[in-house]
């Protein structure tokens, strides 16, 4: 059964708080801190205040799972610390495919309007031979919508991670400042940063992305990313109907390579181009176009009214990677979180929705274990590290179809296409959505 989509956390009430001495408990109150999550202390049996504190999380990263896991953990009454590398919001991507299980996180995080707000409408899907311009198949969505119960969004990154951030607190945030190690300890884990501050709480989130420090003190050593054999070109462009229609997700697909478009809010395509080529071919930034239209010379035209729409400096080139699953995520009270700890290629969408599901995941972990941060991060652990894998793995089968590690397979698939009613492609996308936290 699908879990209900109401925008109330039901989540208020729990107790999220140790017992501090009552010297300490004033000494918060002098300095103003917050006192329990009430705001009120409880009266002990002979009437003496007993103070209480929210646990503390440090969270290392605020992209969109260590957002996610920031406005989770506050919805309960955790105290929370963000800290953040980069100085400003630039994410890495132009947009991302915010499935229908991400949509639900996002709604259960508080966010229902913004996100709608902010995500185009996908009404159909087609794909079209790369060379002729032909459609191969075209299909509603609505049949995916009706079995899930939850529009899926083509979301503008930029926009998505400036909501979360916002959401949470965006001056809350403490941007420039990078991890160069972590450690546990037996009361606190620990951060240290490049400017020789550091930061300490009752339980470390690392979501520190696909390069993770804290995966490699949660493992013990450095993971090994593997290469997935091309690489993508991302942007946003004005809504065109000659490349594809404007509410439809339209992909080319021919030669092993695909161009995609699908809408995404304010008239606009994200699009991308996958290439296969070997790795650390050098690019220099602002040629995507001389690259691409010499990539794609024989390709249909709409993809070369793409081609010429795309802005060459605002254009992404991204090598994909991904990571062998792996099932340690906690040491300690130090745990990795998103593409720390599930680097996923990005051919069927999940690689963003997964770190969503990893910050619900974490909250339910702390509702149901309120008073003991490991067992928390043990329930957290337990709960995602088999789905998130199985969507690491669906990703990589998905990611070798498309781009002709056996041809053969890709060519059967383009042949499967041409008599696709929806029927198959939808299942496939379901057999993704389900599993969650939301949509178990």
């Amino acid at each position: 059964m699908w879990a209900s989509t109401s925008r109330r956390s039901p989540l208020s009430g729990s107790r999220w708080s140790r017992p501090l001495s009552t010297d300490t408990a004033a000494a918060d109150r002098r300095r103003g801190c917050r006192i329990g999550i009430s705001g009120r202390s409880p009266r002990a049996d002979r009437g003496v205040p007993i103070a209480l504190v929210p646990v503390k999380a440090v969270i290392i990263g605020a992209g969109m799972g260590g957002a996610s896991a920031a406005i989770a953990l506050k919805q309960l009454g955790l105290e929370v610390e963000v800290y953040e590398q980069v100085t400003e919001n630039k994410p890495v991507g132009a947009a991302i495919s915010v499935w229908s299980n991400g949509v639900r996180c996002l709604n259960h995080l508080g966010l229902e309007e913004e996100t709608a707000a902010l995500g185009g409408i996908v009404d159909s899907m087609s794909y079209v031979d790369a060379f002729t311009g032909e459609t191969m198949c075209r299909f509603s969505m609505q049949p995916l919508i009706d079995e899930v119960g939850q529009r899926p969004y083509p979301i503008a990154r930029a926009e998505l991670q400036l909501m979360l951030m916002n959401a949470f607190g965006h001056d809350d945030i403490n941007f420039g400042k990078k991890m160069v190690a972590v450690h546990d300890g037996p009361a606190q884990a620990t951060v240290e940063f490049a400017d020789g501050t550091s930061a300490s709480g009752d339980i470390v989130i690392g979501a520190d992305g696909a390069k993770s420090l804290t995966r490699d003190y949660v493992l013990g050593s450095p993971v090994e990313r593997r290469y997935a054999g091309y690489v993508n070109f991302n942007g946003l462009v004005p809504v065109d109907e000659r490349i594809g229609p404007a509410t439809e997700w339209t992909t080319y697909v021919g030669d092993s390579r695909r161009v995609s478009v699908m809408p995404v809010a304010g008239n606009r395509f994200y699009f991308f181009f996958d290439v296969p080529m070997p790795e650390g071919v050098p690019f220099e930034r602002g040629t995507a176009r001389e690259v691409l239209a010499e990539e794609f010379a024989a390709w249909a035209p709409g993809v070369h009214t793409l081609i010429g729409a795309l802005e060459p400096g605002a254009t992404n080139r991204v090598e994909i990677y991904d990571t062998d699953p792996f099932h340690t995520w906690v040491r300690g009270r130090v745990a990795v979180l998103g593409d720390a700890a599930h680097n996923t290629t990005p051919d069927i969408g999940q690689g963003g929705c997964s770190a969503m599901e990893d910050a619900v995941a974490l909250q339910f972990a702390f509702r149901d274990n309120p008073d003991d941060p490991h067992a928390a991060l043990a329930a957290y652990e337990a709960s995602r590290t088999e789905r998130a894998a199985d969507l690491v793995l669906r990703a990589r089968k998905r990611c070798d179809v498309t781009h002709g590690k056996e041809p053969e397979k890709t060519a059967a698939w383009y042949e499967e296409l041409r008599h696709e009613d929806g029927t198959n492609v939808i299942r496939g996308i379901v057999g993704n959505i389900v599993g969650g936290p939301l949509t178990a």
